[in-house]
Order: structure tokens, then sequence, then C-alpha cells
């Protein structure tokens, strides 16, 4: 169980209540364990800044090795406000800092976020070391340069009948511990939320988190925006701190021990920061106090780290979740799933019991209704292409493609390989931006939209190779799927919760009765048989109730029996639907398509009912005697 399912299994309020606990017991309790006052301190301010970069990093995927730059200018920012502009009040300088942080932040997303993976890691260091000069540099009149901001002011609070002042030491303690407790409990209620959702799926597979009509850049820029917000705000406090401002803020070395200090902790986890920041700091004054390595410290810990990442590679509060699943006996090999075909020598009370009950699912199951019902009375073709064409380079894939399918039909689209198949479908629901001709659907022009845009018009496509969130339960898979329509492609609802979007648990529901995957849907996708997670992968399909449905051969690589279960399915869920199926099994196709359209060389060979299909010659040809087996066996 990962960390954002135990939070959304564990009582209302309880993790925050946990948390104010351990925050009030801490003063009374580290002191014997050799921590000094200043280095709790550090580990709550570097423990908020990591918050928000395990949004970034834990829940979201994205590695930033920039979040220095953001540290640094919340910092600087609220630094120059209390020094040099004489701004007397130390809480709204943070604040204005964060905010400031949050807009640079913003703004370096849009740059960053044009590229992914390592490529957007790198963007991040580069911008990173251009702050860092620019602070020393060109801004070195208002940053101080080398010398950073002195003379920071520490936070007082006027209650009316009496003033607290937060000076240094155990007396700056409440202040500091308060920002990180008010910083988790929005962290936490943004990983509750859609949004938390949204950006695990992002985290798991963002092709397909695209592909079921989410916006995922909007997304990436709302956590990168969340992470500089949280970054701005800890270096404000690392100002008041140390009553001093460093420019070493700006450095490289900074984004590297967050990142360091996330991984020994546990990524994905909120708290996995603080306590990698009270594993790191701890050890460094160890070493370099009471073992008195000096400078020799940072090789150490270096090893330290070493060890702690390949041997807890989750960190140590996955280590110690792994421990807790040990000792409840839990951590063994996943058991293999049963199948769920009908089991030989039942007797026939047995059978007849078996039949009712797959009655009664399928009543359950009955068709969603369309996305955008006045459009469902269309009269013309609900999709159609005209002269639709893709050439890369000198290689044609298609050419001057004429297609139409009526509203409720069933449509099956067979060839050899190599017969432009999979570009023709990847077109329909453009992933791939034809190079010539028109796709209309619901009477819309669609031509060289995104695929994310068409999801959400009611287009929506099974693949032919699993495209699955993984890490998360088949219910959770689905949910992403529903919030997509439910929400549309894009909502900033980050402290709604998941649970109060109406409709959400019965569509989703709803969805697992129709694939039959009620039974399994809170198992991890990781542990479900392979034929699971192709009926999976036509539920995440379905979740949006689309209007359109199209399979990339959805029976590809099944066994005989799971073939004939799938067809089962795929017959029960074309009831009231249009569907446009690929697959290589014709004898499957011809049982669940009214009409057929052949693949040739990139162009419709020929169109016809399965029987008219099955007796041409043009088609036999193509096939070298392929449908001769099928219609003789």
């Amino acid at each position: 169980m990962n960390a954002e399912r135990l939070f959304s299994k564990l009582p209302p309020f309880l993790v925050e209540a946990l948390t104010a606990l351990g925050l009030i017991v801490v003063p009374f309790v580290l002191p014997y364990l050799d921590f000094a006052p200043n280095t709790v301190n550090r580990i709550l301010v570097w423990g908020l800044f990591g918050i928000g970069f395990d949004i970034l990093f834990g829940y979201t995927g994205l590695l930033s090795f920039g979040q220095s730059a953001l540290y640094g200018t919340g910092g600087f920012v609220a630094a120059y406000l209390l020094t040099q502009a004489g701004f007397p009040h130390v809480i709204t300088a943070l604040m204005i800092g964060m905010i400031v942080a949050a807009v640079v932040g913003y703004l370096v997303g849009l740059i960053a976020l044009r590229r992914t993976g390592i490529y957007f890691a790198m963007i991040t260091v580069a911008i990173a070391e251009i702050f860092y000069f620019v602070e020393f540099n060109p801004l070195a009149e208002w940053t101080g340069g080398e010398n950073g901001l002195p003379g920071v002011p520490t936070p007082s609070l006027n209650l009316g009948f009496a003033t607290l002042n937060f000076t240094s030491g155990w007396s700056l303690y409440p202040f500091l511990a308060f920002c990180y407790f008010i910083g988790i409990v929005i962290a936490l209620r943004i990983v509750r939320s859609p949004v938390g959702a949204v950006l695990r799926a992002i985290r798991e597979n963002p092709l397909r988190a695209a592909a079921v009509g989410h916006n995922i850049h909007g997304y990436k820029l709302t956590a990168f925006v969340i992470a500089a917000a949280y970054a701005g705000l800890a270096g404000g406090l690392l100002g008041v701190l140390q009553a001093f401002m460093p420019p070493e803020a700006f450095t490289f070395d900074t984004s590297g021990q967050l990142v360091i200090q996330t991984a020994i902790g546990g990524r994905g986890t909120l708290f996995g920061p603080l306590l990698g920041a009270a594993v790191w700091l701890f050890l460094r004054d160890f070493l370099q106090a009471t073992m008195g390595l000096g400078a020799s410290w940072k090789l150490v810990l270096g090893i330290v780290f070493v060890l702690l990442v390949f041997f807890l590679r989750q960190g140590i509060i996955g280590g110690v979740r792994d421990l807790y699943r040990f000792v409840r006996g839990k951590a063994a090999t996943p058991v293999e799933p049963k199948e769920e075909s009908p089991v030989p020598g039942l007797t026939a009370e047995q059978e007849q019991k078996a039949a009712e009950a797959e009655v009664a699912r399928q009543r359950a199951a009955a068709p969603m209704p369309a996305r955008h019902p006045a459009r469902s009375r269309l009269t013309g073709p609900i999709l159609q292409t005209t002269g639709l064409s893709k050439h890369y380079g000198g290689l044609v894939a298609n050419a001057d493609i004429n297609f139409a399918v009526k509203q409720g039909e069933v449509r099956g689209i067979i060839g050899p390989n190599g017969a432009g198949k999979t570009t023709f479908f990847k077109m329909l629901t453009c992933e791939v931006h034809p190079s010539a001709g028109k796709i209309t659907f619901e009477g819309r022009d669609i031509t060289g939209m995104s695929v994310t845009d068409v999801c959400q018009l009611g287009l929506t496509k099974s693949y032919q190779v699993n495209q699955l969130f993984n890490r998360l339960t088949v219910r959770e898979n689905l949910t992403i799927a529903a919030l997509a329509e439910l929400r549309g492609k894009f909502r900033l609802d980050l402290l709604a919760r998941l649970t109060k979007i109406r409709g959400l648990s019965e569509q989703v529901q709803h969805t697992l009765e129709l694939v039959n995957l009620a039974g399994r849907a809170d198992t991890p996708v990781s542990q479900l048989a392979y034929g699971e997670k192709r009926r999976l992968e036509v539920g995440l399909a379905l979740a949006s109730s689309p209007s359109l449905l199209l399979l990339d051969e959805p029976l590809a690589g099944m066994s005989p029996r799971e073939r004939v279960e799938t067809v089962k399915l795929l017959k029960s869920i074309s009831q009231g639907r249009t569907m446009i199926i690929v697959d290589h099994d014709m004898a499957s196709l011809f049982e669940l398509a009214e009409r057929i359209t052949m693949l040739h060389e990139g162009r419709v060979l020929v169109e016809g009912t399965p029987d008219e299909i099955k007796r041409n010659a043009d088609v036999q040809e193509a096939y070298l005697g392929g449908v001769h087996e099928v219609v003789h066996a």
C-alpha cells in the first residue's frame, strides 16, 4: 500500500492530529537525543521546502534540480523587504516572498515543462545556475551579492492582550512548527483532491492521462507552482532562522541536498523530506562535531546515502512500510489471480446459479448514456473522414481514405501487417495529425485537435499495448478516467475532496461491473492477470461514457479461453454504443462487427458486411489465403 492510498484509508484528520501531536512533543523529546534547537528548526525549514518538492517529484514524477532558484527568490524578496525596504511586518513579507516565488515558478515552468524526463531536469539545472549568477552580479546591489542580506528580523504576533516574540532557538520553534503544520495540512488536502489523483496518474503514465482527457501540461505546471510557493516560504523562513539571508540558498548544492533528503526519507509520502532532513542534519552535526571529521563528513554521509538508497529504494518510510507488511504476513509474492472463466464439472443447479449471477451482472452493467445526448440523435455519420492521408517523408502510411461510421454501428477494421491500420487509428483519435484530409466527429471538424480535446468531445480509445496506471488500483485507474468527464480537462479544485464529486463513485462502480472487475476493484494493476488488464484497458476508455469507442486489438495476446470471455464482454458493451474495432482475429471480429472495412497498403480495399468480406476475392488475395482458414474453420 503506497502512502497516498494509506492516507485515503485512515480516519479523517488522523494524520493531521498525529502531526500536531508530534510537533508538540518534539521540544520535550529531541533534546534528550542531542538535537540542538537550531538543528530542529532547520529540519522544519527543510521539511517545509521538501513538501512542495515531494508534490512535484514524488506525486507528479518531475525531478527538478532547480528548486534552489525558487528557494532563494522567496528568501531574498522577504529579506530585502525586511532589511532594505523597511517593511515592518515579518509574516506579510514572508507571504509576499512566497507569492513572488510562485509567480517566478509559473514563468520558469512555462519554459522547463516544454521538455520531459532528463531534458526537463537539465533545464532546471541551467535555470538555477542562471539565478545564481544573476544574484551575485546584476542584482548584487539588492541581494548583497556574496555577502547576502544580514539583519533579517524575527516575527512577532500581537494578540491584543499580549505580544508573542519568536526570537531564536526553542523560542522560534513554535512559529516554524506552526508554518510546517499549515504546510502539511494543505499538502494533504491537495494530494487527496481530484488534482492529486490526476498528478499521480501523470506520474504513472502521462500518455494515458492525456488520452483519457486530462490537460497534463496544465497539471504539471500547477505542481511546479505549488512546489515554488513552498520553496519561497521556506526560503523566507531560512532568513528569519539565521537572521541573515545567505547567497548559498541559490547554489546547486541546495537543490542536491533537497533531492537527497527526499530520497532518504521516502518520496511520495510528504513526510519523507522531513525525516530525510532530520537524518541528514543530525548525521552532519554528529560527524563534524562529535566524530571530528571536519570536511570529510560529506564523504561519510555520501556513503551512508548510497547504502540507504541501495537497501531502502523507497526510503526509510518505504522500508518501515515493507517491514510492517512482512510482520503482518502481507509481503509475500502476489497471489496469482484466478481466472473468471466457467469451471468445468458444475452441477445443473450450480450452472443455473452462475447464469443468474451473470444476468444480474449484465443488468447492473447496463450501457452508460452517451456523453452528449443531444448529439447522439445525429442523422448523419458520427465519424467521417475525407481524403485522409499520412506521409512520413517519402513513405505513404495512408492515402486518400474516405470512411464513415453511423451512430450505433459496430465497425471492424482489418488488414495485413503494414496495411496502415495503426496510423489510421491514431489519426482518428488525433494522436497523429494527417498530412492531408479532414476528420469530422459528430458534425465537428476535429482535424488537428489534441487527443485530450477529442476525448473531451466523447471519442476515446483503448490501446493495443496496455497503457495503464500500474501502481494504482483498478478503482483508482477508472477514477482517473471518470474524473476527466466529470470535471473537464483542467480544474484547480485543489482543496476539494475526491469522494465529494457527484456521480464519481457511481460511474466508477458502473464501469467495474461493465468490465467484470468489481471483485478486483482494490487490487493494484500490477497484480492483475493479462486478461484482466485487457478488460481494464477497455474500462479506461469506457469510464468517460464516450459517444464513440475505438478498440485497438482488444484480443491481442489472449489465450483462446480469454478471447471467448472478451468477445462476450465486447458484445455486452456494444449495446447502444458506436464502436470501431481493429483486430487480427477475424473470426471474432466477424462475430462482433456489423460492417467491415479492409485496409491494404494504406488504402481502403473493400468495405461490406462480414459475409461479403469473407467471399471477396480481393480480400482473400490480400491475406494470401488467411481468410480461407477463417471461413472453413
